[in-house]
């Protein structure tokens, strides 16, 4: 019985609470940080805007101003790079990744089931995650201005200074800020993390993700022995923070019961439901537990005492024979078919260690030509722990692209049909390197490698398996570029010798496809659409997603067009506005569709 609230309700709760949700950055305790929001809300720097309570660094606002601000940047695809471009579900991305977060933003809005990342640890090698490449430290004091707030010179030379922390918080909090808005409802992120930003990081994820999304803080062991080198303890651990978008609805999925656990249940009197093991059904300690005293169906007496379970369900098991009494105890029979698995704990010490990655690394490429890669097992530990079959999965620091191999593995073993994305900065390989001296010249160009040659060897391995699914092994390639479209010149640039340059306003370099992924990404919808093209009275015509949307980026259309697409009912229609031959053209294209198919609606680029 429940004691019914009178009065009418606390609205202004409810609205913080449903700002809580939209920016749990912005709730404190309760309390809504007005000025914070004030600066969540603008796409300028707001003068005045104090931090307050939390976690505070020299270029937080900025970092918030960052992740609000557009940007003019798209994504070209490249066919020659890609591996089953029409058909494939998966995405690998070469670009920075805040830019490539901001530019898919609204294609995949509440659509990531799980992110994972590992990104820099920060470990003080004088080096910065910027815009488009890892600085030097020179090269970076040299692009900015190295002062605080208030005008001090900040010498950016220990770990306690903006250079060392406050620019690592900056580049992680903007891109976790968009990142956030990216996972479905029931979403959640890992992030892998050492000691040098772990108390850092988990308070930047209490501001992005609000500190109630907090899920668990694994210790992962990632090496096996002791360093008797080292100087005070010798590190074999490392950590993955772990977020919900709303801990509410994210469910943990258990994990399979391994070999040794499973030997623990017998079946000593045949029974015909298979193996059990016995488990007290009486209260012990601190468990707590009902009071009564209880009879079974064959009249056994049993004094009062705490039950772990209610005297209805203790009776229900009794008449379903799975109850054992043993002298003056009586204990249930927990059968391994009714086990739903093993609850994830916050120690992994039984998955592999990073020696086990650089040996895969070595399996698949013969040398060790990547560093720091993770271990294929680790990864698919957590997608099991977080996604079921038909998930999308976001790695937007991907390195050598563990986690699309770990993808590939787990799809070809329970037959899922996860899509992976793959981000990854083109960063230069050093030329000493064993990498280097494999012919790769990029980190993009390790990670691209390594996925289609994991394919080959999921492929085989599915092979023994006997399974007939058709499994995914490939992916669409997508490099950051700036917009296809010129950008429109200023009144005050235009005269008589430029006139006529932007009649056409896409760049030259530029193809169809490029100009359809960039309307694809505009109108929010998802990379990996079925896109045909056909031939239409002599016009290519690409049909994305059968009906989805229509586009034609030929010149001189007319009605004639129009009455032809129109028997398709296509949802969108994307045309040149420089498209048409004359004015007339374009109106009576218009008036036709309407005519034939009023539910269209038609774009011009």
């Amino acid at each position: 019985m429940q004691k019914l609230k009178l009065g009418t309700k606390n609205l202004a709760n409810e609205n913080i609470q449903k700002l809580a949700n939209i920016f749990p950055n912005v709730v404190k305790e309760g309390k809504v940080d007005f000025e914070l929001l004030k600066q969540m809300l603008s796409d300028y720097l707001i003068d005045g805007c104090k931090e307050r309570y939390g976690l505070n660094w020299v270029g937080k606002r900025e970092s918030i101003l960052r992740a609000n601000t557009p940007i003019n940047k798209t994504l070209r695809p490249v066919k020659e790079k890609s591996i089953d471009f029409e058909n494939t579900k998966n995405l690998y991305i070469e670009g920075d990744n805040f830019e490539v977060l901001k530019i898919i933003q609204e294609s995949y809005l509440n659509s990531i089931k799980m992110i994972y990342i590992d990104p820099p640890y920060n470990t003080g090698k004088d080096f910065i995650y910027k815009d488009n490449f890892k600085k030097s430290k020179v090269e970076y004091e040299k692009e900015i201005e190295a002062i605080d707030e208030e005008g001090v010179k900040l010498y950016k030379n220990t770990d306690s200074n903006g250079h060392f922390h406050s620019d690592w918080l900056s580049m992680m909090s903007e891109r976790l800020l968009i990142a956030r808005d990216l996972l479905k409802e029931d979403g959640v992120i890992f992030i892998s993390i050492d000691d040098n930003e772990v108390h850092n990081l988990r308070h930047l994820c209490d501001e992005v993700f609000g500190e109630g999304n907090f899920v668990a803080n694994v210790v992962w062991a990632r090496k096996r022995g002791r360093d008797n080198s080292a100087k005070w303890f010798s590190k074999s651990h490392e950590y993955v923070l772990v977020y919900a978008k709303n801990k509410d609805k994210f469910v943990v999925n258990f994990l399979d019961l391994d070999e040794e656990t499973k030997k623990a249940y017998k079946n000593p009197d045949n029974d015909s439901r298979g193996s059990y093991r016995l488990l007290a059904v009486w209260a012990r300690g601190t468990q707590g537990g009902v009071e009564y005293d209880f009879t079974t169906k064959d009249g056994q007496y049993f004094s009062k005492r705490l039950w772990l379970f209610s005297k209805e369900n203790l009776e229900r098991m009794d008449k379903e024979n799975k109850l054992v009494i043993k002298g003056d105890n009586i204990y249930r029979k927990l059968f391994l078919f009714e086990n739903k698995g093993k609850i994830p704990e916050t120690i992994w010490s039984d998955v592999s260690n990073a020696a086990n990655a650089s040996d895969e690394i070595k399996n698949i490429f013969e040398k060790i030509i990547f560093d720091t890669p993770k271990p294929i097992p680790f990864i698919k530990r957590i997608l099991q722990i977080s996604t079921s079959k038909n998930d999308i999965i976001l790695d937007f620091f991907s390195g050598s692209a563990t986690t699309a191999h770990a993808v590939m593995e787990l799809n070809a073993e329970d037959g899922g049909e996860r899509q992976f994305i793959m981000v990854q900065i083109p960063e230069i390989v050093d030329e000493k390197s064993e990498a280097y001296k494999a012919g790769y010249r990029t980190i993009c160009d390790i990670g691209r490698e390594r996925i289609i040659r994991a394919a080959e060897k999921v492929k085989s391995k599915k092979l023994k398996m006997k399974s007939d699914k058709e499994f995914d092994f490939g992916f669409r390639y997508f490099k950051v570029d700036s917009s296809n479209f010129k950008e429109p010149k200023d009144i005050t640039e235009i005269d008589q010798t430029n006139l006529f340059e932007d009649i056409d306003n896409i760049k030259p370099d530029r193809n169809d496809l490029d100009l359809l992924f960039e309307v694809i990404l505009n109108l929010g919808l998802e990379l990996t659409l079925k896109i045909e093209t056909k031939k239409i009275l002599g016009k290519k015509v690409y049909f994305v997603e059968h009906n989805s949307l229509i586009a034609c980026f030929d010149d001189e259309i007319d009605e004639n067009l129009a009455k032809e697409l129109a028997e398709h009912k296509p949802l969108k229609i994307v045309l040149k506005d420089s498209s048409f031959k004359t004015d007339s053209d374009k109106i009576n294209f218009e008036e036709t569709i309407k005519e034939l198919s009023p539910e269209t609606v038609i774009w011009v680029v």
